[in-house]
């Protein structure tokens, strides 16, 4: 099985045939439908959502469909076999945005197999936001969601032993292209996670942005958080302004990486402000990468962030902390594709 480092370089290959002129800046024409997710296992994410945006569907729907196909991924350590927080428990948080601005999130929910789709009924059926740990698993009940047994992956199991050996979180930045060893694919599906020698997981945030045929964008951002991460911390994924952000008339943006430093920044609200300024995605994204990495240039060299951004004309921008960060794109020009992203690092 290709490795992630394989995959992103056959995928920079193919970049010369995509027509990057017009997906990545032109503007001689809106390019739409149109759905970008964080990662190369956005490719699971842009599965999920192309079918409803390819037969003329809402962005909604489509971004709601990704989400569904990446929890359901039970490898890929976002959904319910994912890494555990410090005392064992995962703990799942998910947000989603359309294009009127209608939002729904919940966080800190247990044994629920799809949080996102959790998170759009309280958009949709309550006069809510957010819902928050038990009430928002109540709420899942009352709505249909089954609860659903407690039982991680073998290899999350694997992985929280080792960790509970010194008990010490210590992030690592991009841990799935870590130089220190190769990782190894485990699980099922071409984007099954790696899992280093020492039971290190592989994890991260799922964020997909989408423009359907009609002009219309809406996003969605799905997460299990830090692995080992503290019981009931909440990161930036399930912020709406934060994590996530749209706005029909500009576009949308949403997060990845370590979300304390989103958070402070409001980091997908920052972006699509910027990109209402005339900054491309691109360019958005970059600002907000300088002023996360200008409070405290040192410290930054020791964390990850990175956004994925769309605007209305449908291009498409991105940029990281550090290097190795990607993005995977599908649109009715582009077969799905793997980029990498540039970097205020390396």
């Amino acid at each position: 099985m290709p490795s992630r480092r394989r995959f992103l370089s056959l995928s920079t290959f193919a970049l010369p045939s995509l027509g990057l002129p017009t997906l990545f800046g032109g503007k001689s024409a809106a390019l739409k439908p149109i759905v970008v997710s964080t990662w190369d296992s956005g490719v699971t994410a842009n599965n999920g959502a192309w079918p409803v945006l390819k037969a003329g569907g809402h962005a909604l729907d489509a971004v709601e469909q990704a989400g569904i196909a990446i929890e359901n991924e039970p490898s890929c350590c976002v959904g319910l076999e994912a890494n555990p927080d410090r005392d064992g428990h995962v703990t799942l948080d998910a947000c989603i945005m359309d294009d009127r601005f209608n939002c729904g999130s919940v966080v800190f929910l247990e044994r629920i197999k799809h949080p996102v789709s959790v998170a759009r009924k309280v958009m949709e059926t309550t006069p809510h936001v957010m819902l928050a740990g038990a009430g928002a698993q109540q709420f899942a009940l009352q709505n249909g969601f089954a609860l659903e047994p407690v039982k991680l992956s073998a290899d999350a199991q694997k992985a929280y032993q080792n960790w509970l050996k010194k008990s010490e979180y210590k992030p690592v930045i991009n841990i799935e292209n870590s130089p220190k060893t190769k990782p190894s694919r485990k699980g099922n599906g071409p984007f099954a996670p790696s899992y280093f020698d020492d039971g290190t997981p592989n994890h991260d945030t799922m964020g997909t942005i989408a423009l359907d045929v009609s002009g219309n964008v809406s996003g969605m951002c799905t997460t299990s958080g830090m692995a080992f991460k503290l019981h009931g911390r909440v990161g930036d994924s399930p912020i709406i302004g934060a994590g996530l952000y749209v706005d029909n008339e500009i576009g949308a943006v949403v997060c990845t990486g370590q979300g304390e430093e989103v958070i402070r920044m409001a980091g997908a609200h920052l972006a699509v402000e910027l990109m209402r300024q005339g900054k491309s995605p691109e360019a958005a994204c970059r600002e907000v990468v300088e002023r996360i990495v200008k409070r405290d240039p040192e410290r930054a060299k020791t964390f990850q962030v990175a956004l994925i951004a769309l605007n209305k004309s449908g291009e498409v921008g991105a940029y990281a902390i550090q290097k190795e960060f990607s993005y995977t794109v599908t649109s009715g020009e582009t077969p799905t594709k793997v980029f990498p992203s540039k970097s205020y690092f390396g």
